[in-house]
């Protein structure tokens, strides 16, 4: 059987989120209008997303459903 390889994040997943997002969209303004340039836009939104909904399940005031 196979083990693993793990490793320990030095950063935070809403780091890198951030500096996946900040990445797509710098990219994205080097490019011109097209489907890449599309593509890298709509990645950062959906790393923004996450960032978003990342905060939202740590946030104190979540309950759980009863």
């Amino acid at each position: 059987m196979q083990t693993r390889r793990r490793f320990k994040q030095t950063k935070t997943l809403s780091d890198r989120l951030a500096d996946e997002a900040a990445r797509c969209r710098a990219e994205a303004r080097t490019l011109t209008p097209g489907r890449r340039r599309e593509m890298l836009l709509r990645q950062a939104r959906q790393d923004e997303t996450a960032m978003q909904i990342e905060a939202w399940l740590r946030s104190p005031g979540l309950r759980a459903p009863t």
